[in-house]
């Protein structure tokens, strides 16, 4: 058994991955300030179990590095400041903030007795910028040289402060694993993502009429949350993965939004076809992850089919947001 903290731990991944690992017999501890996650029944649940721990407090009060238990042997670093609105209207304060926040756990981690992994969250838009200015492989393999998007631009600021937070854990000298999330998705993800959005899109559809779907012709590899899960703990009982980054998705062929927003209709059963909609300002065109690395080093293999993944994700969100009750992370 292990002992394991997870910084945003109440958020959607954080929480998945908290149940996963509670079943398979580790102590879970969360932390979260819920500025973003929700105190909604799928978390209560959780924490009326045993060996679970919640902790509410703010990452940026360096306070906690004293206060908290110093006997983890994992620590998950999911906490950030993250979403289009925020990388929009506050980019300096995401570019600084998550910088100290990582600057924050990193200086706790080293407190800890036996500490056996360091899990960094970073994201698939460090590619962004070699995409816009070289060629990018596809799909694409953690060793891409990076480049950067134009500094001027708000969303450049998230991707940077994960190129710089990937670089602070290279030099940590913590044992460390870096994973690059391609796309994940599933149950209380929130709704400022593009499945729930076309779902709820789709729900909502009174007539029989084609769904709108932005960036028809981009593509995309999409991951349900449950086979994310598996690669996250995977990493954690691998030696292999100790100092290296790896991407995190699925390991299926890309499709386009179009074959997306067909598949919700399936799902749904609402609407007819698929009305193309003006390419989204910033979407990038392509985004597909060379899963090779992460079978070789521990066997993980994508299981969830999109049309399932989509399913399962419908039924929840009918349930406990379109249905009016409920809240969501986001």
């Amino acid at each position: 058994m292990k002992k394991i903290l997870i910084t945003g731990g109440a958020g959607f991944i954080g929480l998945h991955l908290a149940n996963t690992l509670y079943k398979n017999g580790h102590e879970i501890h969360l932390l979260d300030n819920f500025s973003r996650a929700a105190k909604d029944p799928d978390l209560e649940t959780f924490l009326a179990l045993d060996n679970v721990r919640m902790i509410q407090y703010d990452l940026m009060d360096k306070s906690f590095i004293e206060k908290l238990d110093k006997d983890y042997d994992v620590i998950y670093h999911f906490a950030a400041i993250l979403g289009v609105p925020h990388v929009l209207g506050r980019p300096y304060d995401v570019l600084t903030k998550n910088v100290e926040l990582l600057e924050n756990v990193l200086e706790y981690a080293h407190k800890q007795k036996n500490l056996q992994r360091f899990v960094f969250t970073s994201t698939s838009e460090v590619y962004a910028g070699t995409l816009q200015h070289f060629q990018l492989p596809i799909p694409t393999p953690e060793n891409t040289p990076l480049a950067l998007t134009n500094l001027e631009l708000p969303r450049t600021s998230y991707m940077l402060s994960k190129i710089y937070g990937e670089a602070m854990c290279q030099h940590s000298k913590l044992p460390f694993t870096i994973v690059r999330p391609h796309n994940v998705y599933g149950p209380r993800m929130g709704m400022s993502h593009v499945i729930p959005i076309l779902l709820e899109r789709a729900h909502k559809m009174t007539e029989n009429i084609p769904l709108d779907v932005y960036s028809p012709t981009h593509k995309r590899t999409f991951c349900y949350i449950s086979d994310a899960v598996d690669l996250l703990q995977r990493i954690i009982d691998t030696n292999d993965c100790n100092g290296k980054t790896l991407n995190l998705g699925s390991t299926d062929t890309e499709i386009t939004m179009e074959t997306l927003g067909e598949v919700i209709v399936k799902v749904t059963s609402k609407g007819n076809g698929i009305n193309f909609m003006p390419i989204t300002e910033g979407s990038v065109e392509r985004r597909c992850p060379d899963m090779s690395e992460a079978i070789q080093m521990t066997g993980y293999q994508s299981i969830i089919s999109l049309e399932d993944g989509v399913t399962k994700t419908y039924e929840w969100y009918k349930n406990n947001v379109f249905s009016g009750h409920g809240m969501t992370a986001n």
